[in-house]
């Protein structure tokens, strides 16, 4: 099969993918047309079946593993798929483990890595918060381990999610030894508690979607709930270390319009907020130049960065 992560403008197409979303719509003309995001484990893309009641375009749905014919083109400055004929696979014609995202890093080695920054957690009350919900919790652990740190746009993959919460963590563990104004034990439980209410914002894969509650309340909100409640369950927690923690997770995106409920107010909440979009955008990085295979050096207009993007040459 052609991975996703493979195709260029103009190629041909001619292969299986997961169909992770298909929508109807309509063109300016009142045209009837399909909208899908095709996956596979090295990316996504978007499709458009602009005839859909022609031959060669059978009937399917979200979710199922797909034969399609199409050409790649380009829209906006991102690549898409003009879908000519389009049936349901086989069982048999397709293995699973070729369209779900998986994070390069070993689930056991991330894992022991995560429990060596809860071991280094010396406040009573934090380290029983953290072994609570990363020990005692079997469930939310497998989800945790399980789940992506974003849709699309970062850590979009299985693992994802433990991933950036360890590579936010050990910037913040830098931070907390090159700055002495920080609170260790604050800055690392809060790094590692930072995103977890993903486990709950994002469904799990194939499907890889906001939820209900996600939708409703977003991550930020949920990890805060999440946090109280936990709080709760340990004798004599004190409130104002709750508070300062909750701060911490409620201030981490760092500006309100990128949906932080508060700004943040505490040295801990900025070196979490600082951390927290480092390596968010070193990955979207990362992935975008994995994504063009070194073809070229000049990437184009990427909306996220607000720049037109450069491959670093040869030194």
């Amino acid at each position: 099969m052609r991975y996703i992560n493979e195709l260029h403008e103009g190629d041909r197409v001619n292969g299986i993918y997961l169909c992770k979303q298909k929508q109807s719509a309509m063109t300016k003309n009142g045209k009837p047309y399909e909208n899908l995001i095709l996956q596979d484990k090295t990316g996504v893309i978007d499709g458009k079946i602009w005839d859909p009641n022609s031959n060669g375009i059978d009937d399917f749905d979200g979710l199922d593993y797909i034969e399609i014919i199409g050409d790649v083109t380009s829209f906006a400055g991102a690549m898409q798929l003009n879908i000519k004929r389009v049936r349901r696979a086989f069982s048999e014609e397709y293995d699973p483990a070729d369209y779900l995202p998986v994070s390069e890093n070993s689930t056991d080695d991330m894992y022991h890595q995560l429990i060596s920054m809860i071991d280094s957690v010396k406040n009573t009350y934090l380290s029983a918060l953290l072994h609570k919900l990363f020990v005692e919790e079997k469930d939310f652990l497998k989800s945790f381990e399980e789940h992506s740190a974003a849709k699309t746009v970062h850590h979009g993959f299985i693992g994802g999610l433990m991933e950036h919460t360890l590579s936010v963590t050990r910037l913040c563990d830098y931070m907390a030894g090159a700055y002495p104004v920080i609170k260790r034990d604050l800055l690392i439980t809060a790094a590692l508690l930072h995103d977890v209410g993903k486990t709950r914002e994002l469904s799990s894969f194939p499907l890889n979607d906001y939820t209900d509650e996600g939708q409703l309340l977003g991550h930020i909100v949920i990890g805060a709930q999440m946090i109280h409640d936990l709080a709760k369950e340990i004798p004599g927690f004190p409130v104002d270390l709750e508070n300062q923690l909750v701060h911490c997770i409620l201030a981490h995106h760092g500006e309100l319009e990128y949906g932080s409920p508060k700004k943040p107010a505490l040295v801990e909440a900025v070196a979490l907020n600082l951390a927290d979009n480092t390596d968010a955008r070193m990955e979207t990085l990362t992935e975008v130049f994995a994504a063009d295979k070194g073809k070229k050096e000049w990437l184009g207009f990427n909306r996220i960065f607000d720049s037109n993007l450069r491959r670093t040459g040869d030194m």
